[in-house]
């Protein structure tokens, strides 16, 4: 039932920053952003501390799918909340909540998981540190559809209404990189963690997982050289951004599902 609640606090801040830019400027526009930033507020607070109960029993993490898509989403909603801040970004920060509902229904499924990650906190902070940087990069991915669906209205002449609900290209191409430079340190981080926390990487059941992680770390690391040396924007750089990400979602949610639902065992 809690998830159906955080969805609604969630739909209702989305429609509110929505709203905010389709309307009219004036004093309903502070007056739905407020609305919004209060239930917005509200989802997040429930949002974590359901999640933070579910995720952390006696013995240690309980990750299934359903609560690591949940943690993204919680992740989503409070970058959210950071951009409602700023009045350009609220069309964006409005779509971000709406997927953050929706990761948070997922919450606690599947219900009868019973598999434990590891107690030590070595192996924790190197999951947690995984699944930030993969909530960052999935932020990033969500700005880099934005702008291509911006752009291909730009390049039609599609000018209407709807045209509030997106920032300035330029301040969405400046977004996605400052997101995939963040995203790229994470990244490394959870990398580099992992190569000093876990056992084996290379083993039977994490190589896929390894290998794809670092050839998405190479991604966003040419991504980043060339927007640093080479002034990359634009298709390209938007396209390598979501390969980079594509490659990363195997890695960590394809490589899971096929070992926790199809072969009965634990990533970790």
């Amino acid at each position: 039932m809690f998830q159906i609640t955080i969805l609604f606090l969630y739909i209702i801040a989305g429609a509110a920053l929505a709203w905010s830019r389709l309307a009219p400027a004036g004093g309903r526009t502070s007056t739905l952003a407020g609305l919004a930033l209060l239930c917005a507020a509200a989802g997040i607070v429930w949002h974590g501390i359901v999640l933070v109960n579910l995720i952390s029993p006696p013995g240690g993490l309980e990750l299934s799918i359903g609560n690591t898509a949940s943690f993204i989403g919680l992740q989503l909603a409070f970058i959210a909340a950071i951009g409602a801040l700023e009045p350009s970004l609220r069309g964006f920060a409005g779509g971000l909540f709406l997927l953050a509902g929706l990761a948070a229904v997922a919450t606690g499924y599947p219900p009868d998981f019973a598999g434990h990650g590891p107690s030590t906190w070595q192996m924790q902070a190197h999951i947690l540190i995984s699944l930030f940087a993969y909530g960052l990069l999935t932020v990033g991915a969500i700005v880099a559809v934005f702008s291509i669906i911006q752009e291909r209205r730009l390049r039609a002449g599609r000018i209407s209404a709807v045209n509030r609900m997106f920032a300035p290209l330029e301040t969405t191409e400046r977004l996605l990189f400052g997101i995939a430079s963040a995203g790229f340190v994470a990244l490394l981080l959870a990398v580099v963690s992992g190569f000093a926390f876990v056992d084996n990487l290379f083993a039977r059941h994490l190589v896929h997982k390894t290998a794809l992680s670092l050839l998405a770390l190479l991604l966003f690391g040419i991504l980043i050289g060339g927007r640093q040396y080479a002034g990359w924007r634009g298709h390209r750089a938007v396209y390598l951004y979501l390969w980079g990400f594509g490659v990363l979602c195997l890695a960590y949610f394809g490589t899971r599902f096929i070992l926790e639902n199809i072969l009965g065992r634990s990533w970790s």
